[in-house]
């Protein structure tokens, strides 16, 4: 046997060198499989009309979970072959009809191949034997594609991942192989008529996930209609949930039915299931990336979070007489709702004539019923598994939701010698089930429990659960009926598994509580056992030598960072950076806290908790992420970049900039701004400006807060300018600390700004009038708003306390930029700007790219200039460092 990476779909099964190829060994398709068998330990064979293909798998397990799956597609495609009568072209099914077919030279391999294109795909055969079975090599799909002539026989046949170099036998052969394949391109990149006709919805205008403007995939299972980037990550929910397609590419599978399907269900009534109760603050954008699709699409899918759930969830006998009942007729959202609360498919009717609710719509004559649960034969019943009181739930964990009663199994619990033992009832001496303490390693408390729309009633709720996590990958849940008495079990169970050394963190309010490997210091060789809290924004840690620490404040990181499965890293779990923090904040100032897990499940749980924490939670200054000086992260990026680039802009913050671009850039500011790097070029200045005063004009409790911001209005009735200074001082006391040290850098900035009056035609007075109905949030009619503005800046070193280091300092920083724009602008070479040798992976004269490196240039963008430049596509899982060496070549 040779280790394959094999990889199923609704057309092939075909097997790779590695999960990292593009191009496969060998596929074989699904349509021509007769039978799938195991044949002995761990091993499956697949027969197909004219060959045998022996699989061994890496368990038992594995190989029924294959077995299962292709038995299951390989039935689908017989099924459907049946009830619409699509006959293959080919013997076996194996491709389209060829539109051109021979044998050619193929740079790589000692043999010629038989080669085929056909539609918008190129099918690679070992021989024409081999293309009459339909078992070929592999197939290239030319929306990718580019073909170009190289010498008199030999063309290339270009896309991202590879260069196929062919030769044909004569120029005539190779002038009629290059037009055959530029058709094929021609066709993959123009089949829009599918779209059109789906897009004459209007709900399918736009992505059902994101909202993007005209989307080309769809999931055919769940009728919506879905942008690429989501699709990407539909892909990643697997068939079971998800069956992605294209609308432009995929033309066999858009059937006439399937078409009417997505006219009558589409996106805006799968929506009204899938996304009736999806929070504001949890939808995603066009904009989104890729960690952020994925989260949403798992509740949404996989999780059914967001769902609005038929009245009948939770009893499986009733779902499925309903599901009988609704196929007969033409309410589709009936039968969507339906099936996906937790009605089986296939379940039994009653009916022998009609054994199945796919014949019983066949009976009735309900084509688009049909449609709809062929798609969804093959689709998991998954929908209610991971609301059980116990069992090994997806790595996504458990939805914070309503739960209804019927989820639960009510037990009798105790507590008692270091075990947690569940009974049948308190008359029961002998329990279901133990969970011993020590194998615990993790309790967690949901904070966000239930959603609006809950289908249950008040007595059928069960609101109030927490979450006990084990040694063997394994969760329970348990529930009850209002929060104290959970606090009372958490404190209870923490107290039994806890080691004594971390008792304090019992004390805490805590959401999570648990024990999680990890390095730190100067130390890095070897990790250690340490416990961990997290309440709020904090992350409470108790290390291996007992010493104290104080609370790590999240929102005041400089760097937050999933590592998952680094190397070095402990099990499978893989690691979470927590870098830099501030000295007054945590004991291990300027340092990295590399946090570990051993086991998968608890660990996900631990860094999107730690993710969530570390981001901004509300709108007022004290929710968002911070700098070491209490200042929010998203005033202090904005401050710097106009600071470097528009202290000279004529009419700085006066002149408003796009509205749709400041919308997102505040949006993905507030998501979490210490992922954005505002660079000159990408960014405008009138929009990072008009960025920044929206952020204070929306600010809840505004930055003078409600309640001290009328006497900052009263204090410019003060006649006596001492006196005035001197209340401006007293209430600057008053203020909250963030407050306080917000309003200290926005007027320095102020301050900063109208230094360069004579160039930015922006004095005190014209900032006054920007910014006062901005910060006070009025409607500008009242102009003391004007006057507070305008005085602090002018007093701005009195009423702040400002001493000569201090200023000398901000004078020498203005004049340090300015130099640096006068020389941008002058075409003269920046002050620190070098050209640097740089290595890719090791010292040789192929692997030297030299580099001219500005003084702002950081390490990131340096190693994605190197390797945009040996045009290396970074993937999703890949990890690149730069290191500078000195000249002993020292890292």
């Amino acid at each position: 046997y040779q280790k394959r990476w094999v990889k199923l779909d609704a057309d092939y099964l075909r097997y790779f060198d590695s999960e990292k190829d593009a191009y496969s060994k060998r596929l074989i398709p699904v349509s021509s499989i007769s039978r799938v068998a195991g044949v002995g330990d761990q091993k499956f064979e697949v027969v197909t009309n004219n060959r045998n293909f022996v699989f061994r798998a890496e368990s038992d397990a594995d190989r029924n979970e294959w077995i299962r799956t292709l038995q299951q597609i390989a039935e689908e495609r017989k099924s459907k072959a049946l009830e619409r009568t699509l006959v293959s072209p080919t013997a076996n099914g194996a491709a389209d009809p060829a539109d051109k077919s021979g044998f050619l030279e193929l740079r790589g391999f000692k043999h010629k191949l038989f080669v085929a294109v056909a539609g918008d795909k190129v099918f690679l055969y070992k021989n024409a034997e081999d293309y009459r079975l339909g078992i070929g090599i592999t197939y290239i799909e030319m929306n990718v594609g580019n073909v170009k002539e190289v010498d008199r026989r030999g063309f290339d046949l270009t896309t991202p991942y590879r260069i196929f170099s062919f030769f044909a036998d004569s120029d005539q052969e190779k002038e009629e192989w290059v037009e055959a394949m530029q058709q094929s391109i021609a066709e993959a990149l123009s089949n829009s008529e599918v779209a059109e006709r789906i897009w004459a919805v209007e709900s399918n205008r736009f992505c059902a996930d994101c909202g993007s403007p005209k989307p080309d995939w769809a999931s055919i299972n769940l009728c919506v209609v879905i942008c690429k980037r989501c699709a990407g990550e539909h892909r990643g929910l697997g068939p079971g949930i998800t069956k992605v397609r294209s609308l432009k590419m995929d033309r066999k599978v858009w059937t006439e039915e399937l078409i009417e399907l997505f006219h009558q269900i589409g996106n805006a009534v799968a929506n009204q299931f899938w996304a009736a109760n999806v929070p504001p603050s949890e939808a995603i954008t066009p904009t989104s990336g890729s960690q952020e699709r994925r989260r949403f699409l798992i509740t949404k899918y996989r999780e059914g979070k967001y769902r609005r759930y038929h009245p009948l969830f939770g009893n499986q006998e009733e779902l499925n007489r309903a599901l009988c009942a609704a196929v007969t007729t033409s309410d589709l959202a009936e039968t969507q709702a339906l099936l996906f609360c937790g009605a089986a498919v296939s379940c039994a009717t009653g009916d022998p004539q009609c054994p199945t609710p796919l014949a019983l719509a066949e009976k009735s004559g309900q084509r688009l019923q049909m449609e709809f649960l062929l798609h969804n034969r093959t689709s998991g019943k998954g929908w209610l598994g991971w609301w059980a009181t116990s069992g090994w739930p997806e790595p996504a964990g458990l939805p914070s939701t309503i739960l209804c009663r019927a989820e639960f199994s009510r037990r009798w619990c105790t507590l008692q010698d270091g075990v947690l033992s569940y009974y049948e009832n308190d008359r029961n001496a002998v329990p279901n089930g133990e969970i011993k303490v020590e194998e615990i390693v993790c309790l967690l408390r949901p904070t966000t429990r239930g959603h609006p729309g809950s289908p249950f009633p008040p007595s059928c709720r069960i609101e109030s659960t927490f979450e006990v996590y084990i040694e063997s990958e394994r969760l329970y849940l348990f529930g009850l009926e209002s929060p104290n008495p959970v606090r009372e079990w958490l404190k209870s169970i923490a107290k039994s598994f806890v080691h004594p050394r971390a008792e304090e963190l019992l004390a805490l309010d805590f959401e999570r509580i648990g024990r999680l490997h990890y390095k730190g210091g100067l130390n890095l060789e070897r990790a250690k056992e340490g416990w961990f809290a997290l309440a709020g924004s904090a992350l409470h840690v108790c290390f291996e030598d007992s010493e104290r620490q104080e609370p790590l404040q999240l929102r005041k990181l400089q760097e937050l960072c999933a590592l998952p499965g680094g190397p070095g890293h402990v099990g499978r779990g893989g690691g979470w950076g927590c870098g830099s923090w501030s000295p007054a904040e945590a004991g291990l100032a300027g340092r990295t806290l590399y946090i570990q897990g051993e086991r998968k499940l608890d660990f996900l749980g631990w860094v999107h908790a730690i993710q969530k924490a570390a981001g901004s939670s509300g709108d007022t200054l004290s929710e968002q992420q911070l700098t070491e000086s209490d200042v929010p992260l998203l005033v202090d990026r904005c401050i710097d970049y106009i600071t470097q680039c528009g202290l000279t802009s004529e009419g700085i913050y006066r002149k408003s900039g796009q509205n749709s671009k400041t919308t997102s850039l505040l949006e993905m500011l507030r998501r979490d701004a210490r992922s954005v790097r505002l660079k000159e070029g990408e960014h405008q200045v009138d929009d990072v400006a008009n960025t920044l005063k929206r952020f204070f004009r929306d600010l809840g409790d505004g930055l003078f807060t409600g309640q001290w911001g009328q006497d900052w209005l009263r204090a410019t009735a003060l006649e006596d300018e001492e006196a005035k200074i001197g209340e401006y001082r007293r209430l600057l006391g008053t203020l909250p600390t963030v407050n306080r040290a917000t309003l200290k850098a926005l007027i320095n900035h102020l301050f900063r700004v109208q230094r360069f009056s004579g160039e930015n035609q922006m004095n005190t007075h014209n900032l006054a009038i920007v910014f006062g109905p901005t910060l006070f949030q009025t409607d500008g009619k009242d102009y003391k708003a004007g006057r507070v503005v305008e005085d602090l800046i002018n007093h701005y070193v009195k009423i702040f306390n400002v001493n000569d280091q201090e200023m000398k300092k901000q004078q020498d920083e203005i004049m340090a930029i300015m130099k640096m724009r006068e020389a941008a602008s002058s075409g003269t070479q920046q002050a620190g700007d070098f050209i640097c040798t740089v290595y890719l992976e090791e010292k040789k004269t192929e692997a030297e790219q030299h580099v001219k490196i500005p003084a702002t240039m950081t390490a990131e963008e340096l190693t994605f200039e190197i390797l945009d430049r040996r045009k290396i596509v970074m993937k999703e899982k890949d990890y690149w460092s730069c290191f500078e060496v000195n000249e002993r070549e020292e890292a």
